[in-house]
């Protein structure tokens, strides 16, 4: 038998609050549903078309527990995965049935640059692509997709102290070579 790859990666909104239980082996389970919309132009009428494709999304442990924390619909959110298809017999109806879902390996918060997820403190966990672990204080992390604010405007912010992020229009310095002394 050959070896494949399955590999996905998605990028969308919840469509609804994370479901969180936990399997008789007391193992914490999340399930998610992610939904994430196109748009084409229709190639006869020339308008603008859209759809929304909604995706089951299951994250196990600490990814579980990052879904229950951190995770409401309507949130920014991109899952790294694998495509999981798996088949069952409905107890309740007798019938055979198939499921065709992401399980996720990393869940990555995105901020929606709304105002209401900076009152969002505290500890939170994010993995990293190598599957490790990686620590944030405070607020979630930004993307690198959406709009990066004024970094003069961060100075009133709670968490910069001593004149960080440092504006180098500010240093005061005649060389006139181009070159500035950062001062630390």
């Amino acid at each position: 038998m050959s070896r494949g790859y399955n590999r996905t990666v998605l990028m969308g909104n919840l469509a609804r609050d994370p479901d969180v239980r936990f399997t008789p082996n007391k193992q914490k389970v999340a399930r998610i549903t992610v939904a994430i919309g196109r748009q084409w132009k229709n190639k006869v009428t020339g308008e603008l078309q859209s759809h929304t494709d909604f995706v089951p999304v299951v994250a196990w442990g600490v990814s579980a527990d990052i879904c229950e924390r951190y995770l409401k619909k309507g949130r920014p959110v991109l899952v790294e995965g694998r495509i999981s298809v798996r088949d069952f017999d409905d107890v309740r109806t007798g019938q055979h049935r198939w499921v065709t879902e992401v399980v996720a390996d990393n869940i990555v918060l995105l901020s929606s640059g709304r105002r209401d997820d900076e009152g969002q403190g505290g500890y939170q966990q994010q993995q990293s692509y190598g599957g490790q672990q990686q620590p944030s204080y405070g607020r979630a992390p930004q993307s690198d997709a959406m709009a990066s604010p004024d970094l003069g405007s961060l100075r009133n912010e709670s968490g910069f102290e001593d004149d960080f992020p440092l504006d180098f229009s500010e240093l005061s310095g005649s060389d006139s070579s181009g070159d500035v002394e950062i001062p630390f």
